[in-house]
């Protein structure tokens, strides 16, 4: 199993957010992402991009790796969202502050159709 990861460091400030969706963007292109799955992934980090109050820096690790494709109640909270377009998110404490990993799963390129 091949894994390629790329963090990013950025500060916090709204202004900074698009390099987010860019380094992104880039990465669902070398990997042949579907415009749905990278559209599913912006929306999760925007969703909690926007959650953030504060000025420290953000830190965001994207990894891909080869492998296999594969309700919270009335609002459109976090936890919904997160549920709506990931397949799986882990919330935790770590180093004093949150980190959240978001796995999509997406289908390679050349697989069976």
């Amino acid at each position: 199993m091949t894994t390629e990861e790329i963090r990013l460091v950025i500060p916090a400030e709204e202004d900074f957010r698009p390099i987010a969706h860019l380094v992104t963007g880039g990465l669902a292109l070398r990997l042949d992402v579907t415009y749905d799955d990278l559209g599913d992934l912006q929306v999760a980090i925007e969703t909690l991009l926007g959650l953030r109050d504060d000025a420290d820096e953000l830190v965001i690790s994207l990894s891909a790796q080869n492998g296999d494709p594969g309700d919270s109640g009335g609002g459109l909270d976090l936890q919904r969202v997160l549920e709506t377009v990931c397949d799986t998110h882990e919330i935790e404490e770590r180093e004093g502050g949150a980190w959240v990993e978001l796995t999509k799963r997406i289908a390679g390129a050349g697989a069976a159709a």
